[in-house]
C-alpha cells in the first residue's frame, strides 16, 4: 500500500507527463502482479464495491480523534474532500502491518457479508497501521472517490513501456468487461491468447478541436466531412453470434438498448461497427435531452422504448469477417460499411451521411445550419487516415458550432474541492423573473485562479445567510454562461436545464440590472430546445 500511496503522491505533485510516465512506468515494473492488477483496475474507473456508508467512517472518526461532530464538519468544510480530512484528523498510528495494495482490496471486499460491529473493527485496524497517506488512498477507495489526474492513454503507455509491448495492443488488452477477481495480471497483459475475449471493443479515435483556418487542411476533395452527431459515442460488436454494444467510456451498455440488438444480428458475423448511439424519431435525429431519460436507469421500459428510440448512426468499420481493418484508409472501410448497410434491412441502423461542399466557404455557411440538423458541428476526417489510437492531431477534426449564451447574476456560492477547497469557486447563477432572481444553472469552471480569488473575496465580504456549505450572496456579479443545449425541466425552480454550463466571462462591465431575463431564457429553450 505504501507503494502504491508514494505513486499517487508522485502523480498528484507533478504536472509533467513525462514525470508521470515515468513513475507509472517504475510503478509497474516493480510492483507484484495482483497490485499491477489492481492498479489498472483503480485508473480506468473498475473500483471494488463499496462496504461501509461515509455517515460511519465520519463517526468513527470522531470517536478516535475525541473531537464533536460539528468540528469534524467545520474541517470538511475547509478542506473539502473527505479521505483528506480523515486522514489529517486520525490519530498516528501505533502498530506497522506493511502490506499490498491488493491485500488491502480484498480485506474490504471481504467485509461484504461482515455486521457493523465487525467492520468497524476492520476500519479502525487497518487506520491503525497506516500512514496519512496510505489511509487517504484507502479511505478514498472505501468511498468509491478514487480519482487521480492521469488519462488512460498514459497509463496504456506506461504499461507498454514497463513490458516492452505496442501501445495498441495494450489498449485493446484493457478495455473490456474484466474484474480483477476474475483475471490474473498475466492473463490480462501478457497472455497470448487475449484475443479470445469475443466482448473487447476497439480503443477509440478521437478528433481534436480544430485550431486553424480550413483553407490550411488543404484541398476540400481530400476530407470527409459529415455531421457532429449529439449523442452517444459506441461500438457495436457481433462476433461469433453474440451481441456487444460499448460505450466510449467502456461501460457495456447491451442492455440499456435492447432494440439495436435485431439489428446488430444482422450484421456479418465477426464485425465491429463504430458510431453514434442517437435519439431518432419518424423525421429524423431528436434532442439529446430525451436521449438522456434513458441514460442511467436500470429497467428499460416500454414507455421509455417508445417515448425515446434510438438508432445507431455508424461512420465506421473497424472489423469485418475477424479481420482488423484500422489500418485500411478512411475511404476503403466506408465502402466496405456502405456495402454492409445495403444489405441490411433494419431502420435501426443509418450510415452517417457525408457532407459535400464544393469549397470551404460554402462549407462554412452550412455550419452555422448544425442546431437545425441537431448536430454539434461538423467531423472532418482525412479520407486516406487509418483508424488510430487516441486522440491524434491531424487526420480529424470536430469543427463544432459556438455555444448558446446568458448573462446571469451569482446569487449562492460554496467552496470547491481539492486545491480549490479553502475557496469558493461553485456558484449558482440567476435571471430576472420581474424584480425577482431566478436560479437557473450551476457552474464551477471558466474562470482563471486570479479571478477565483477575486470572487471569493466578494463572497466573503457580501454573505447574506449561510445553509451548511453555502453562502447566499448579495447580487453584484454577472457572469456569461455558455452551454450546448436546453431543454424543459420540471426539477428546476425557472422550469429550464442547461446541458454543460460553464462560465464563459465575468462581465464586469454589465451592471446585474442588465443580466438577461427568464422569458429570455425560455425563448432559447423555443428556438433550441428539444
Amino acid at each position: 500500500m505504501k507503494q502504491f500511496a508514494d505513486l499517487f503522491t508522485s502523480l498528484d505533485q507533478s504536472n509533467k507527463i513525462s514525470d508521470k510516465l515515468e513513475a507509472l512506468k517504475n510503478y509497474f515494473q516493480y510492483a507484484q502482479d495482483e497490485d499491477r492488477l489492481w492498479t489498472i483496475a483503480l485508473f480506468t474507473h473498475k473500483r471494488p464495491k463499496r462496504q461501509v456508508n461515509t455517515k460511519l467512517l465520519r463517526q468513527w472518526c470522531c470517536e478516535l480523534a475525541g473531537i464533536p461532530d460539528w468540528l469534524f464538519e467545520e474541517s470538511y468544510q475547509t478542506v473539502g474532500d473527505l479521505a483528506e480530512t480523515l486522514s489529517l484528523l486520525l490519530p498516528l498510528k501505533t502498530k506497522t502491518d506493511d502490506r499490498s495494495l491488493s491485500y488491502w482490496i480484498n480485506y474490504l471486499v471481504d467485509m461484504e457479508k461482515s455486521d457493523e460491529a465487525e467492520k468497524k473493527k476492520k476500519i479502525l485496524y487497518a487506520w491503525d497501521v497506516m500512514d496519512k497517506d496510505e489511509r487517504f488512498i484507502f479511505t478514498k477507495i472505501i468511498t468509491g472517490g478514487f480519482r487521480v489526474g492521469v488519462s488512460q492513454n498514459l497509463i496504456t503507455q506506461a504499461v507498454a513501456d514497463a513490458f516492452e509491448m505496442k501501445k495498441t495492443e495494450v489498449a485493446h488488452r484493457i478495455m473490456g468487461d474484466w474484474q480483477p477477481g476474475k483475471i490474473t495480471f498475466q492473463e490480462l497483459i501478457q497472455s497470448k491468447n487475449i484475443s479470445d475475449d469475443l466482448s473487447r471493443p476497439y480503443p477509440f479515435f478521437l478528433a481534436h478541436p480544430i485550431d486553424r483556418v480550413l483553407e490550411e487542411l488543404g484541398q476540400i476533395e481530400d476530407w470527409q466531412i459529415e455531421w457532429k452527431w449529439d449523442g452517444i459515442r459506441g461500438q457495436i460488436i457481433n462476433r461469433r453470434g453474440q451481441i456487444f454494444i460499448w460505450s466510449r467510456g467502456e461501460e457495456l451498455v447491451t442492455e440499456k438498448f435492447p432494440e439495436l440488438l435485431d439489428m446488430a444480428s444482422l450484421l456479418p458475423e465477426n464485425s465491429v461497427l463504430d458510431g453514434e448511439i442517437l435519439s431518432f424519431g419518424d423525421n429524423g435525429p431528436l434532442s439529446f435531452s430525451i436521449l438522456q431519460t434513458r441514460i442511467g436507469r436500470k429497467n428499460i421500459t416500454n414507455k421509455v422504448l417508445r417515448e425515446a428510440p434510438v438508432s445507431f448512426i455508424a461512420y465506421d468499420l473497424l472489423e469485418l469477417n475477424g479481420h482488423d481493418l484500422r489500418t485500411l484508409t478512411l475511404s476503403q472501410r466506408r465502402k466496405k460499411l456502405e456495402e454492409i448497410a445495403l444489405h441490411i434491412e433494419n431502420r435501426k441502423l443509418k450510415l452517417s451521411p457525408l457532407v459535400t461542399s464544393e469549397n470551404w466557404a460554402e462549407l462554412q455557411q452550412l455550419h452555422s445550419k448544425s442546431r437545425e440538423m441537431m448536430a454539434e458541428g461538423f467531423m472532418l476526417k482525412r479520407k486516406n487516415s487509418p483508424y488510430e489510437v487516441g486522440r491524434k492531431r491531424g487526420h480529424w477534426w470536430k469543427w463544432k458550432i459556438e455555444p448558446l449564451t446568458i448573462d446571469g447574476v451569482m446569487i449562492y456560492a460554496q467552496k470547491g474541492h481539492g486545491r480549490r477547497a479553502n475557496l469558493y469557486s461553485d456558484y449558482t447563477l440567476a435571471v430576472w423573473e420581474g424584480e425577482m432572481l431566478v436560479p437557473f444553472a450551476k457552474a464551477y469552471s471558466g474562470l482563471t485562479d486570479a479571478e477565483i480569488k477575486e470572487v471569493d473575496k466578494y463572497v466573503k465580504q457580501n454573505t447574506k445567510e449561510r445553509f451548511g456549505p453555502v453562502r447566499t450572496v448579495k447580487p453584484g456579479l454577472v457572469f456569461e454562461i455558455a452551454f450546448e443545449g436546453i431543454q424543459e425541466s420540471p426539477r428546476h425552480k425557472s422550469g429550464i436545464a442547461l446541458r454543460f454550463p460553464r462560465i464563459q466571462r465575468w462581465r464586469k462591465d454589465k451592471p446585474i440590472e442588465e443580466a438577461n431575463t427568464l422569458d429570455e431564457l425560455k425563448a432559447l429553450l423555443l428556438v433550441y430546445g428539444g
